[in-house]
């Protein structure tokens, strides 16, 4: 009886001491430029997790929720030559941080952090690693990163007369203010 005692107040100051954080509303950008045309579309419901004790993160983004400010950009976007939304309805991350040490959750502040894991779009999964930054603020968490994702190594081609339009590599921006869970 002691033991069992002993692993459920264990187990209990575990999950007392894991901190869950979740946004529903967080927000990635992507970017495309070239000599023809800049493109541009944001997506503002983006699900994602952060474990504040194991440093994993967890991304989930509907693709259809990605807009754009001309309607023929979100058209081609969505159809079968670029993301192909009913087929691959999400994209999705999931990693860690590889420095959590570094990261005082506790306190206020910036923090520079480097996030590795597998980003998955369409029906090909590889590994990506992207530097950050995880600000604290009253309570509330912050991440924000840069990167870039050669669209090709994804199977996003395009039409042949739009080649020149889009870039080889696509700017994605992440922006995700969390909540405790």
């Amino acid at each position: 009886m002691k033991k069992i005692c002993l692993i459920i107040c264990l187990l209990m100051g575990h999950y007392a001491n894991a901190q869950d954080y979740l946004t529903r509303n967080g927000n990635v950008s992507l970017f495309s430029h070239t000599s023809v045309e800049d493109i541009k579309g944001s997506n503002n419901e983006v699900v994602s997790l952060l474990n504040t004790t194991t440093g994993s993160i967890e991304f989930k983004i509907a693709i259809k929720s990605f807009h754009f400010p001309k309607q023929a950009m979100e058209d081609h976007f969505n159809n079968s030559d670029y993301m192909n939304s009913e087929q691959y309805p999400k994209a999705s991350f999931s990693g860690k941080i590889t420095n959590l040490s570094a990261v005082n959750f506790t306190k206020d502040g910036a923090y520079d952090v480097t996030v590795e894991g597998n980003l998955t779009i369409k029906d090909v999964t590889k590994p990506v690693a992207a530097k950050g930054v995880i600000t604290v603020s009253n309570g509330k968490v912050i991440a924000q990163a840069n990167f870039s994702v050669k669209r090709l190594d994804f199977h996003i081609v395009g039409e042949s007369f739009m080649q020149k339009k889009i870039a080889d590599e696509i700017q994605v921006t992440v922006n995700c203010q969390y909540d405790k869970r």
